[in-house]
Order: structure tokens, then C-alpha cells, then sequence
């Protein structure tokens, strides 16, 4: 029996061994996300992670643990697919591009897991948010952008760019929260303005906070201390914003600062 088949069946939630990997569909593809919950079978409040170009790593699943220690039931969201983790730069461009030009084909994996969650015995379906780092990050905001049924998202230096092709909610209900680096070379002044704009004229619910010096990717250890390659850890930033993330779920969903 695969966990999917758990979710079916909440009398045998007991038995569900977590964290760990968990299985489930979006349309024919199958996908394996993460998923990491606070001892106990009452159901939680749900924070949804959308990882980096790279697809779901440890990264992501070490913040699985962290949120599930707050008291939050945290999944991993899988966009590429079941075993799809590019390693080279150039088929992670690829791969994240792919998704980011086909914004509906994005949300339509996105919404997969928002789905799993809601139908899950380990889920408060009516207390759920996402966070999501680079491309992640721009994933969350689709889901703010389409009106999915999300309270709270999170972007850690995404893209937020928006895309033609697809609608964007007016009003957008949900609660946006933007940690990004003020010296982001691939998140330029220009885009921002236009993201603000488009907020704006969205009514959406936003907060935004840019961190002095900071580039593309400051929250993740492995993008290496030098930031003149426009890509760099950034230790304040990443501490601040993750602060700054545990009060904005917490006002929002629930669970501890």
C-alpha cells in the first residue's frame, strides 16, 4: 500500500511513518514529495513548500522539519516528478524554465498538492499556506495569483514576474509575504516595481521586505559566500527572514513563532 492510498483511508494514519517521502499524482505524472508533521494524529495546520530549480532536495526537507517543529503538518510539494532532480546547472534551467513559461502547466502541479492536502487526514484543510524558495518562490505566488485556497505564501528570492497567459485573482484574499535581496541581479528594481503595481492593482494583502546586500538565493547554505557571482548565502538575510516568516504563519495559520 502506497501513502496515497493512506490518505484514502484516515483510519490507518497511525501507521504513516513520518518524515519521509510520500507519493501522489498530478494528472498521469507521478510525484514524490516529503512530508513532516509533529507527533500525533490531530490534524495541522499545512505549509506547503515549493523548492528551488533543482527540484525537492534536503534543503526543502530540512525545512519540512523545522516548520513541523513549530506544529505545522509540512509538505514538500514535487513539480518536476517522481526521480526528476537535474543536477547540472543547464538542465535545471531548462527543466525551472519550462514551468515558468507554462504558467498553467505550473499551477496545475501546484494545485495537485494543494489537493493531496486538503483531502488529507493529517491536514486542518481550512489552515493552509505555502512557502517557496527561487523557482519555488514563484510558484507560491501563482498560487495567490489563481486564488487557490491558500491563507499565507511566502517567496524567498523568487522571480515575480507575472505571466500573460494565465489570470490573476482580483482581489487576491491571500496573505503575500516577499523576502527578497535588495542586490538580486536576476530580480532587478524594474521587476519589482512592476510586482508592486501589480499588487497593488490586485488588492492584495502584501508584505515585502528587502534586505540590504543580499542576492539570489541568501537563504541557501550551499550557494557558496560569494555574492558577486549574483548568487550567494547571506546568513542575516536568511535568519531575519526566516524570523520574519515564523510570525507571518503564525498569524496567519497558526503554530508557534
Amino acid at each position: 500500500m502506497n501513502a496515497a492510498s493512506l490518505w484514502l483511508l484516515p483510519s490507518l494514519f497511525g501507521t504513516l511513518t513520518v518524515p519521509g517521502p510520500i507519493e501522489y499524482r498530478s494528472g498521469e505524472v507521478v510525484c514524490e514529495g516529503y512530508l513532516a508533521t509533529p507527533p500525533g494524529k490531530q490534524r495541522r495546520p499545512v505549509v506547503l513548500i515549493v523548492h528551488a530549480w533543482g527540484g525537492l532536495g534536503e534543503f526543502e526537507k530540512s525545512r519540512a522539519r523545522a516548520l513541523a517543529s513549530l506544529g505545522y503538518a509540512a509538505f514538500c510539494v514535487d513539480i518536476y516528478g517522481k526521480g526528476v532532480r537535474p543536477t547540472e546547472q543547464a538542465e535545471k534551467g531548462k527543466l525551472a524554465g519550462k514551468y515558468k513559461t507554462d504558467r498553467a502547466l505550473y499551477r496545475s502541479r501546484l494545485m495537485s498538492a494543494v489537493k493531496v492536502a486538503q483531502a488529507a487526514p493529517w491536514a486542518k484543510a481550512s489552515s493552509i499556506g505555502a512557502i517557496g524558495y527561487c523557482f519555488g518562490g514563484t510558484g507560491v505566488l501563482e498560487l495567490a495569483r489563481m486564488g487557490a485556497p491558500v491563507k499565507a505564501v511566502v517567496s524567498f528570492h523568487g522571480g515575480l514576474d507575472a505571466n500573460a497567459q494565465v489570470q490573476t485573482a482580483s482581489p487576491i484574499r491571500t496573505h503575500v509575504f516577499v523576502a527578497h535581496g535588495a542586490a538580486d541581479p536576476f530580480v532587478p528594481p524594474a521587476q519589482v516595481n512592476d510586482f508592486m503595481a501589480e499588487m497593488l492593482k490586485a488588492q492584495a494583502p502584501l508584505t515585502f521586505a528587502s534586505y540590504p546586500g543580499a542576492v539570489h538565493s541568501f537563504t541557501e547554505p550551499a550557494a557558496g559566500n560569494d555574492p558577486s557571482r549574483g548568487a550567494a548565502y547571506d546568513r542575516t538575510a536568511d535568519q531575519e527572514s526566516w524570523s520574519a516568516t515564523r510570525t507571518f504563519l503564525s498569524r496567519h495559520l497558526g503554530g508557534q513563532r
